[in-house]
């Protein structure tokens, strides 16, 4: 008789949790996980830019609307009022670093390989806490300006898809491009920078 007791007990303890989590399931949100993307949003995210400038979009600016833009959308703020000095990174080279060591300090305007790295970097990551809010113009225009305070590019040069694609930057030939034919599925990305010169004479 007390086997059977036990028996029965189980029995409604294990429908009684069934039951509540029946009822839990029920009142759960819908996250639609599983949901296929449309062609629209997969476009929407789709906003890689290659170095060659592939998904670049129409529009320009130049150095001087940079300046305004980088005070109005309060780059100044995080990044300082010439670009050096505030809480976030510099984005102006030293000049005395420049002329002290031969060598300009690593700043991300001068660093990047390509215009193109830069210009993908600002439309993804910036402004702080509204990323992705800039237009196209508005992005050419602050790039421009950061190639301008780093002595890139003139001041008046226009900068938009053609001409973004062909700024030489200082330290294009800093990094050695991976070796794709080699890499295999699993295995970590080939991908190496130059030695710093001046790093290894110390």
């Amino acid at each position: 008789m007390g086997k059977c007791k036990m028996g029965w007990s189980s029995f409604l303890l294990t429908v009684l949790v069934l039951t509540v989590s029946a009822a839990a399931s029920a009142q759960a949100p819908d996250y639609n996980i599983g949901r296929a993307p449309t062609e629209e949003e997969v476009r929407a995210w789709d906003i890689s830019i290659t170095p060659e400038g592939k998904g670049l979009p129409s529009g320009s600016g130049t150095a001087v609307e940079g300046a305004k833009l980088y005070v109005q959308k309060g780059c100044v703020v995080c990044h300082g009022p010439n670009g050096r000095g505030g809480l976030a990174p510099n984005l102006v080279r030293s000049k005395d670093t420049a002329t002290n060591t031969g060598r300009p300090d690593k700043v991300m305007p001068t660093f990047s390989p390509f215009a193109s790295t830069l210009w993908d970097f600002i439309r993804r990551a910036m402004p702080l806490q509204r990323a992705g809010t800039l237009k196209p113009d508005e992005v050419y225009a602050l790039t421009a300006y950061l190639l301008y305070k780093n002595d890139i590019i003139q001041e008046n040069d226009v900068i938009d898809a053609q001409s973004l694609v062909k700024v030489k930057m200082p330290n294009r030939d800093g990094f050695i491009p991976p070796d794709i034919s080699a890499y295999k599925p699993g295995t970590p990305r080939p991908f190496t920078i130059t030695p710093d010169p001046v790093a290894e004479k110390k």
